[in-house]
């Protein structure tokens, strides 16, 4: 039996617009500031999170 995803995947934001626009609306702000904010520091979701 497979599992979906693992922790890698749930860890980082990949630019697929579902991703994007989910990151954005947990944190409550634009999407196009979770689009920066990724390319300041990377995919890693926790470092992203600090950022915005």
């Amino acid at each position: 039996m497979s599992t979906r995803g693992s922790k890698v995947e749930r860890n980082s934001v990949s630019d697929q617009p579902h991703e994007i626009k989910y990151e954005a609306h947990k944190e409550g702000t634009s999407q196009q500031a979770v689009k920066d904010a990724k390319k300041e520091v990377g995919n890693q979701r926790r470092n992203i999170q600090k950022k915005v």
